[in-house]
């Protein structure tokens, strides 16, 4: 018998988890295609927000999405070979990307300038009798992605050109929203007004695009007037609501081990630079996660974990491999789990907690956390986790 396997105490544990529990992104995929009569594409960019690109995107077209999207050609090849066979759409390429693999792997391009149709063009030239299928992409008012309207018409006649050569089919037309969030916001009744535009602009081209797609999450839960034929819904499926409007649902379970526990008197100082000092004596909780695994450093001073049925704050800064608890007089023993974060069912700070806590959003929480942390998949259909994908 090994020297580990004698020790006595709890069972080994191998460091921070991350559960994802797909039924979560089941039941929110159902709510939100029941809030419109568009087609959903499911947006599972960034690995899925965080949770598991192929295995969200294979939840949400089980339960309600019909098409796939995510920003780059990669993201989209690796959503291919790990079979899925689903359209997919990548919006968000620079002019040297791999467009010719996209074209083989029947991947949807946005094109957003005459520069990127010509490259889509050239593609597709190379592979006679495989048109593009192309989504033009028009700037709504957000002054990022997307055309300008100066650019849209000529943009507009240049694919109708490529389309009678045989080279392109355009598919969609596609524009964001700025302040979905907020409907009173005059910023969205511009948006649809200009997207109305770019449609009308696109037809007078002799376009014909059966896709028209303008809202993302905040608009399918708060206006049906931007609806079009396609939503695409990315932070929604995994629980996040950016109008505060919709109960959705949490998939995410963040657990680490106790490391170490210490007592230390009054006055003892804790990590780098001594932010904070003991009080009083108290005993103190090692985890060994910190801000290269995602959790925010400015959270330091407000961040807090579940352990032993009580939130304990984490005290001292935030280090790269590390933060510290404060547990009182708890008598908590390493081996211990601390939970991270949670849905909140039992009392476990939540994504939307540690986002106030960084003074950012949830969608920087669930996408910034890292690859050291051994994720595990609860499906939709099972009571037990049984898909595990470990990270060294």
């Amino acid at each position: 018998m090994s020297v580990l396997a004698a020790m006595p105490g709890p069972a080994r544990t191998h460091g921070p988890r991350l559960e994802v529990d797909l039924s979560a992104v089941a039941a929110n995929t159902r709510l939100l295609a029941d809030r419109t009569d568009a087609e959903v594409m499911a947006v599972v960019k960034a690995d899925g927000f965080g949770h598991g690109a192929a295995d969200v995107a294979r939840t949400a077209l089980a339960h309600g999405a019909t098409s796939l999207g995510v920003t780059s050609i990669d993201e989209a090849l690796a959503l291919r070979s790990d079979g899925l066979r689903a359209p997919v759409l990548s919006w968000l390429n620079p002019l040297d990307a791999a467009y010719d693999d996209a074209l083989a792997a029947d991947v949807d391009l946005a094109v957003p300038s005459r520069e990127h149709l010509d490259v889509v063009v050239r593609a597709a030239s190379s592979a006679p009798g495989r048109p593009a299928r192309i989504h033009l992409h028009l700037d709504t008012g957000m002054s990022r992605d997307g055309a300008e309207p100066s650019a849209w018409p000529a943009l507009c006649r240049a694919a109708r050109r490529a389309e009678r050569a045989g080279l392109v089919r355009v598919v969609g037309v596609m524009g964001h929203l700025g302040c979905a969030d907020d409907p009173a916001d005059g910023c969205n009744a511009l948006g649809r007004r200009r997207f109305a535009w770019g449609l009308d602009v696109a037809r007078a081209a002799g376009l014909r695009p059966p896709l028209r797609h303008l809202a993302a999450t905040a608009a399918t839960l708060l206006d049906v007037r931007s609806h079009h034929t396609t939503v695409r819904v990315g932070a929604g499926l995994v629980g996040i609501d950016p109008t505060g409007t919709t109960p959705l649902r949490s998939g995410l379970t963040l657990t680490a081990p106790v490391v170490s526990v210490r007592r230390v008197r009054a006055g003892a100082g804790v990590g780098y630079g001594h932010a904070w000092t003991a009080p009083v004596a108290t005993h103190l909780a090692l985890l060994p996660l910190g801000y290269a695994d995602g959790l925010p450093r400015v959270a330091a001073g407000r961040a807090e974990v579940l352990l032993r049925g009580r939130r304990r704050p984490v005290v001292g800064r935030i280090s790269m491999d590390q933060v510290v608890v404060d547990l009182g007089d708890d008598p908590v023993h390493p081996g211990e789990t601390a939970t991270v974060l949670g849905p909140g069912a039992a009392g476990e700070p939540t994504v939307a907690d540690w986002a106030v806590w960084a003074d950012t959003i949830p969608h920087e929480v669930v996408t910034g956390l890292g690859p050291r942390i051994r994720r595990v998949h609860r499906h939709a259909d099972q009571t037990a986790p049984t898909h595990l994908r470990s990270i060294p």
